[in-house]
């Protein structure tokens, strides 16, 4: 799972095999990245919203994102019967393409696509080190 700020850096990452549920990485993911503020200070642990696709959408997960001061804006899923948002907050939704943009400047990188390594530990250097290119072309 990848963090990106507004701009697409990626702010955090982290690593999980495929059978775990998006939902449990999620506040996981958060617990790496440390959100820069505008002016001076130290970086704070929570940012004030995350954007994320539908599969997030999870009354659980709201309620544990809400004690920490995050806003979830996600789609409903189509079974749900009570909406939790309206259209105002899903218009920041129209954002996500620049996640999505991230995770593309990621598999730019054919070493993370194509996953040479065995050891957990030398991917995610590499994904690191992918990071690092991405951000630095930002600046």
């Amino acid at each position: 799972m990848v963090v990106a700020d507004g701009q697409g850096v990626p702010l955090g990452i982290q690593l999980a095999s495929a059978s775990p549920h998006e939902c449990t990485l999620i506040e996981s993911t958060l617990e790496q990245v440390a959100v820069p503020r505008a002016g001076r200070g130290r970086p704070r642990k929570n940012p004030e919203r995350l954007i994320y696709d539908r599969a997030a959408d999870s009354d659980a997960l709201r309620a544990r994102l809400k004690r920490r001061g995050i806003e979830l804006i996600c789609p409903n899923r189509s079974n749900k019967r009570v909406k939790t948002q309206d259209g105002r907050k899903l218009r920041r939704y129209k954002r996500r393409w620049k996640i999505e943009r991230t995770i593309a400047w990621l598999q730019n990188f054919r070493r993370l696509v194509v996953r040479y390594e065995r050891q957990t530990k030398m991917f995610l250097a590499f994904v690191h080190v992918a990071c690092l290119m991405i951000t630095v072309r930002q600046f």
